[in-house]
């Protein structure tokens, strides 16, 4: 099963929004092994050299954050936007373990040039 959260719901604000990504807050809600979308801001990229190439990616929604995990084979894929991305859609499934919740990443999308619309005066 698949589980997205359409990010149209009724919200006072004007903020461009990914579509369809649940929202961190909600992380908790699909089941262990579930394949889900987030997107959020990138806050933190990490390749410890003890990892064997796996990249640990920190994204940040409204909502909070999620943590993410890339392999060496992935990374390999989507190289451009797990290095330059600043706000990333990324789906995968939900590992939890000992109360942590991670997102084992299968496809990384680079929406960055969604953050330019925040430029944009709102419409009328």
């Amino acid at each position: 099963m698949f589980y997205i959260c359409s990010m149209n719901a009724p919200i006072t604000s004007t903020w461009p929004k990914p579509p369809a990504a649940l929202t961190a807050a909600r992380l908790g809600e699909p089941p262990n092994g579930a394949r889900v979308t987030v997107a959020g801001l990138v806050i933190l990229r990490q390749r410890p050299g003890t990892a064997k190439g796996v990249i640990f990616l920190t994204l940040e929604d409204e909502t909070g954050v999620v943590n993410v995990i890339v392999w060496r084979k992935l990374y390999d894929a989507f190289r451009r936007a797990v290095i330059a991305g600043r706000l990333l859609r990324v789906t995968g499934r939900i590992q939890r373990e000992n109360n942590v919740t991670h997102l084992i990443a299968e496809r990384v999308e680079d929406v960055s040039p969604m953050l330019d619309s925040l430029l944009l005066p709102p419409e009328s």
